[in-house]
């Protein structure tokens, strides 16, 4: 993937909490995915995943909707086990990820197809009407937070499209249980099929 590791551009020094595998995965599932239509992600943190679902929309022409509030989840606040100090803006005592992310999308020649989308997921998808070929979910694993994650966006997937839900751990010694809890009610619902995992990304398919 040239665009990620250009003489001006290299994925690995922007921060983020995605695997190597993981995020190939996201290149090519939307890769495929951005033939049918456009992207969204809800959690885009510094842009580590919206790079790698970017560069695969920009091969297409497509669009890729980056929903985040910027202000981080919960173990992003002061504090807490993920604080990083470099995102915490203390002019206003809250943690902010914006200005970073567009910094991560300017070097990596994504602004003329990424649109961030700065506010809460349930916000952002209050009033939403276009069809989506991907979503990929990944903001706050508390389970309130993914389950409305899950339900302001799953129902805007295009059959065939793809629901992919990061850090899927059947095993609770692994890791928190709510995104795997989101992917088990997708599959519940019997609209959605799965298809194999990449390490922790969870991989769905519309009927």
């Amino acid at each position: 993937m040239k665009l990620l590791h250009t003489e001006n551009f290299d994925i690995s020094t922007v921060k983020g909490f995605l695997a190597e595998d993981e995020g190939e995965g996201l290149y090519q599932l939307a890769l495929t995915a951005s033939e049918m239509g456009p992207c969204l992600e809800v959690g885009s943190y510094c842009g580590k995943s919206t790079v790698f679902l970017g560069a695969a929309c920009q091969q297409h022409g497509q669009t890729l909707f980056a929903v985040d509030h910027h202000r981080g989840s919960e173990e992003h606040q002061l504090g807490e086990e993920y604080h990083d100090p470099d995102l915490f803006d203390g002019s206003v005592q809250k943690m902010d990820s914006f200005r970073t992310f567009r910094d991560t999308l300017s070097r990596a020649r994504l602004e003329d197809t990424v649109v961030p989308i700065v506010a809460p997921s349930t916000v952002a998808a209050r009033h939403w009407a276009t069809p989506l070929a991907l979503v990929f979910i990944d903001g706050g694993h508390a389970y309130e937070t993914a389950l409305g994650d899950y339900r302001s966006w799953a129902a805007h997937v295009m059959p065939g499209g793809l629901l992919l839900i990061h850090d899927i751990f059947p095993n609770p010694a692994d890791g928190g249980q709510a995104p795997y809890d989101i992917y088990k009610l997708a599959l519940a619902s019997g609209l959605f099929e799965a298809l194999p995992t990449i390490n922790t990304l969870g991989v769905l398919r519309r009927l």
